[in-house]
């Protein structure tokens, strides 16, 4: 029998390391345990080809909370480095005509006027209402969750019903065809809402999978992303370097056979070693399915509840292909050698019609005729991740089965990335001679070995039935269990899946609470902004849009669009 602890912590990922520093921070005795030899679970940066390193699963950042970056100084005293490139993305159409996302919202906007000036006029709309919902919202993201009737509440005391049913109860394909005409505007945008989901463009709430990713903002920017140096395992070898300074104690190669459990309180865990650790708090970075299913003993939970547990969507799974190139894609429609399309997130064949044939295929078991396919090559501007003269290339693919109708994963593996990098040698001829090595992570790789089940990023759908209050389940929100000082703070709590820390955050919150009577670290009062800023009340006439559009579209305006796009605090 080993030493106690005041919390033991299943799972070494990003919201389990958030959680341990909170905790500690407060004083209490903590022990990180994880299964894998590396922390940071689908937070990672991996050698996964020798000699050059890899987010290997999460690869860019936008979601991360300032207030937890802040309160746990991962930047000032803890090594993390975030940084963008002068593009955010860029995508390419199957024609050669491609569509930039810039930093700077002047250039976007330029962009955008090439396929339709009135998209470009509406585009400055959209993000309005996007900010809009994100200033409703983001008071909830740090907080135990609300109910949906008290959101709902919120979103009609303010006068934005409409706003409710826009980013929360649409497909994204009807909410972007309320805002824009052109079909490659359409198809740049909808991919942030087919991120790990079971659906298409057209399924009813995806909309809301949208609108969790872009209320995200980078150093104060709302809706941008970027870059970690080192790759996204910068993120929690920060949370590691901080939580050991507090005295966290991390264990590695140390998987949790099961939560032990006596007349209905939790008394440690035992190891899959067999060795028992005495712990009078547990908390499971693991997804709901896991923490409850398999490290609980069968019949620790009452019927009803593990019968919910079982019949929780899982389902939304992606994969990535990992290449080691050494030569740069030459993108059709573009010079070769290095350029701004290599610089940021790129998006190859996206249409709203390739999104819902990929659903098609999905709901089958099968593979699409034609993949949309993201990339990031953060070697252009990261020269830690790779030797001279060699690049590393991730690309994703999203909307896949988990469960094929033909053969497995397994089985399948190398035949579905050849036919991805088929799609990709469309778009980059030249890749066919230059790609050295490759790395290949299937859905089925996924819940292997990174624990997710079914291979989804989010430990469940973000589904409204799934959110809020009812993340994982209603009578599981508040990341409490029916088992006495066993708690959730995985990405299938409250608010949700992403790299935003937000769920082990709250979960140290509640601990503490129960530990303690009260919050030992910052408590952060729920208070929804429920009034209009200027810019909303200007940009809400006639007038004010033409003006506003004109200033954000000249670069001599650039500071006036920054402060405006700034996420405000509380």
């Amino acid at each position: 029998m080993s030493g106690s602890y005041d919390v033991v912590v299943v799972g070494a990922g990003h919201n389990g390391l958030v959680a341990a520093n909170y905790l500690a921070r407060a004083g209490k005795r903590v022990l990180v345990l994880e299964a894998r030899g590396i922390a940071g679970g689908a937070c990672v940066t991996e050698e996964l080809i020798p000699g050059s390193r890899w987010s290997s699963c999460a690869f860019i950042s936008g979601l991360l909370r300032p207030e937890i970056i802040d309160d746990l100084e991962l930047e000032t005293r803890f090594g993390l480095e975030m940084y963008q490139s002068d593009v955010l993305g860029v995508t390419l159409f199957r024609n050669g005509d491609h569509l930039f996302l810039h930093k700077n919202i002047d250039e976007t906007l330029r962009e955008i006027e090439r396929y339709s000036s009135k998209d470009a006029r509406r585009f400055v709309d959209f993000g309005l209402r996007m900010k809009r919902f994100a200033e409703i919202v983001r008071p909830w993201l740090l907080t135990e969750p609300p109910s949906r009737s008290e959101v709902l509440r919120t979103f009609e005391e303010a006068g934005e019903e409409e706003l409710f049913d826009e980013f929360v109860l649409m497909s994204t394909r009807d909410l972007l065809a309320r805002y824009f005409e052109s079909d490659e505007v359409n198809a740049l945008l909808n991919f942030f809402g087919m991120v790990s989901i079971w659906g298409g463009p057209s399924t009813p709430g995806t909309a809301y999978v949208w609108g969790h990713h872009s209320w995200g903002e980078f150093k104060g920017a709302f809706g941008q992303y970027g870059f970690v140096r080192g790759g996204m395992g910068g993120i929690t070898q920060a949370l590691v370097r901080g939580a050991t300074a507090l005295g966290v104690e991390i264990r590695l190669d140390s998987r949790v056979r099961r939560v032990r459990v006596d007349r209905g309180r939790v008394r440690g865990v035992e190891l899959a070693t067999g060795e028992s650790i005495d712990a009078g708090v547990v908390v499971s970075n693991a997804d709901p399915r896991r923490s409850l299913l398999m490290l609980l003993e069968p019949g620790t939970l009452e019927s009803g509840i593990e019968a919910s547990v079982r019949a929780l969507d899982m389902r939304g799974s992606m994969a990535r292909i990992h290449l080691l190139i050494n030569e740069l894609p030459h993108y059709i429609g573009f010079e070769p050698g290095e350029g701004p399309q290599h610089r940021g997130h790129q998006i190859l064949g996206a249409s709203i019609e390739n999104y819902e044939r990929a659903w098609e295929a999905q709901r089958k078991g099968e593979f699409p005729d034609e993949f949309v396919i993201e990339a990031v090559i953060q070697s252009v501007h990261d020269d830690t991740l790779a030797p001279a003269g060699l690049h590393t290339m991730t690309l994703g693919v999203q909307q896949l089965p988990y469960c094929l109708a033909h053969g497995s994963w397994d089985s399948r593996r190398d035949e579905w990335a050849d036919r991805v990098l088929e799609d990709l040698f469309h778009y980059a001829p030249n890749l066919r001679e230059h790609i050295v090595q490759r790395c290949v992570i299937t859905p089925l790789d996924l819940e292997r070995e990174y624990g997710l089940t079914g291979g989804n990023i989010f430990h469940g759908a973000m589904f409204l039935s799934q959110l809020f209050s009812s993340r994982p389940l209603p009578k599981l929100s508040g990341y409490r269990t029916p088992v006495a000082g066993y708690f959730l703070c995985g990405a299938g709590t409250h608010p949700g899946g992403g790299v935003m820390g937000a769920p082990g955050h709250n979960a140290a919150q509640t601990v503490l609470l129960e530990l303690n009577g009260s919050n030992s670290a910052s408590t952060r009062a729920r208070r929804p902004n429920r009034k209009k800023g200027v810019v909303d009340h200007v940009m809400s006439t006639d007038i004010g849009r033409k003006a506003g559009y004109a200033m954000v579209r000249k670069r001599a305006f650039r500071l006036f669009a920054r402060l405006a796009a700034k996420s405000p605090r509380k």
